[in-house]
Formats: structure tokens, C-alpha cells, sequence
């Protein structure tokens, strides 16, 4: 075992107040898969190694290990032994960047498709996510991501426009002109503009169905069912992003990496 394995194991398991034993090592062994302490395609150590070093029991190590395994950091070959990925799984919902980065699958790209960009009056749903005054103006633009063809996400984004846009930003006032002629989502042109435009969000999940407009647009039946995700998100502490993602069950997974802080 190299030394920096060693330092990483020795270190004392931190367990919150209610968490399993093997949560608190899967997330140490997976802070070090991260991290590179265990390369990419290296052989982890075996399960007795591992718990001697980290001072729990076999069960628990094995049990971490399949947690592991389940989220894709880790695999088994039979016969030799515990492998990490060759590959980590991609990234998802935890930072806020453009849906054709979320939606990507490895390294194959995602296909934008254009179906609508203006500026229009706000609604209800708009002005209370940004915070706009009701006789407000805001861009909206609507895209639908293919892979390998098929669609897997329909993304709809608002942003204020006018004074409202230039009071919170004038570097994204100035570039969206030119974002909204780009070739990508909204936010994929804006940060090709100007670069990181958002500093903080969140992302609601639910379950729906599409519809029979959002629907055809994703070449699914009405009634099928979907996922909902309505993400808002700030530049320098005030609302400048709202985006509503359909996601049909084609696109996949869609992961969220969490840590657990002692």
C-alpha cells in the first residue's frame, strides 16, 4: 500500500450521529477516487487490507464497496479483484451549467436544436422566479437536446431583458444579442461570451407528463411520463436564470454527487 493510500486510510472514520458505518467509509474511498488517490483503473486493496487500514470490520468494507460499485466509481472482475473506473461517472445536477453538458453521455456530444428564442411579456411562474415587476419583459428561449438522434431533454430558459437584465449584469446585457444567434442553449452562448455568468442555484425535480406540445417535441406520447426539473439560479446574489427542463425516460441517468461534511 503507497503511502499516499496509507494517509488517506489511516485517517480516522468521522461518522455523523445516524449515519451507517458504511456511508462513512464509502465516502472516504470515494473522496479518494476523486482525488486520484486511487487512480483511474488501479486495483484497490482487498477487503481485509481495507479494513485493517481503516479500522472497521470486513462486512462493512464489502458493503461500502458495493455502494460504490452501484454509482459506477468502482468495478469488480471476477477472479481478480476490485478495480477503479476507467472513466468517473459524469458529472449532473450538482453545478450550474448548460443542459447540453449535463445531458452529455461520455464523450459524445449533444445536438441542439432550436425551436424558439424571443422576448416577451413575463408570467406569473417568470416574475416570481426573477423577481420581475408584472409588466416586465424577459427572453425566452426553447431547445431540444438530441443524442444519437433521439431527444432527451426539452429546455426552456427565461432571463430579464431590457433595464432589468442590465441592472444585474451589463457584461450579460451586452453579449446576449449575440447569445441568442449562437448555436447552443441560452446559458451554453452566454458563457461562451463572457464566461461563468452564474454564482449560485438550486433545482426542483418532480414528475409529470409532457403534454401534447412538449410532447411532439420529444417524440414521446403526451402521457408518458417525465421528469420536471425547474432550476433558478443568481448572479452576484440576485435571480438572473430560470430554466424548465422535461426529461423523458430515454435520457438516462441523472446523477447528483453529494458529500457528507463532519
Amino acid at each position: 500500500m503507497d503511502q499516499p493510500v496509507a494517509e488517506l486510510l489511516s485517517r480516522p472514520v468521522a461518522v455523523p450521529p445516524g449515519q451507517p458505518m458504511r456511508v462513512a467509509v464509502y465516502s472516504r474511498m470515494a473522496d479518494g477516487i476523486r482525488r486520484a488517490v486511487f487512480p483511474l483503473g488501479s486495483v484497490l486493496p482487498n477487503e481485509t487490507d481495507l479494513g485493517t487500514a481503516l479500522g472497521v470490520s470486513r462486512t462493512v468494507v464489502r458493503e461500502a464497496l458495493m455502494l460504490l460499485e452501484e454509482d459506477g466509481l468502482i468495478q469488480t472482475r471476477r477472479g481478480i479483484g476490485r478495480f477503479v473506473a476507467a472513466a468517473l461517472p459524469r458529472a449532473g445536477l450538482e453545478r450550474v451549467r448548460p443542459y447540453e453538458q449535463v445531458f452529455a453521455d461520455g464523450d459524445g456530444a449533444v445536438d441542439v436544436r432550436r425551436v424558439d428564442v424571443r422576448t416577451q411579456p413575463t408570467t406569473d411562474f417568470v416574475s416570481g422566479a426573477l423577481g420581475l415587476r408584472e409588466d416586465a419583459s424577459t427572453w425566452f428561449a426553447e431547445h431540444v437536446l438530441l443524442r444519437d438522434g433521439e431527444p432527451v431533454a426539452l429546455v426552456q430558459e427565461h432571463l430579464p431583458a431590457g433595464r432589468d437584465l442590465a441592472d444585474i449584469s451589463r457584461a450579460v446585457a451586452d453579449a446576449l444579442p449575440r447569445a441568442v444567434e449562437g448555436p447552443g442553449t441560452l446559458l451554453a452562448n452566454l458563457t461562451a461570451q463572457v464566461g461563468p455568468v452564474l454564482t449560485a442555484g438550486e433545482c426542483e425535480i418532480v414528475a409529470g407528463v409532457p403534454g401534447d406540445t412538449r410532447g411532439a417535441l420529444l417524440e414521446v406520447d403526451p402521457a408518458d411520463p417525465v421528469l420536471v426539473l425547474t432550476q433558478t439560479a443568481r448572479h452576484g446574489g440576485q435571480p438572473l436564470y430560470l430554466a424548465k427542463v422535461i426529461v423523458p425516460p430515454r435520457a438516462g441517468h441523472l446523477r447528483v454527487l453529494q458529500s457528507v461534511t463532519a
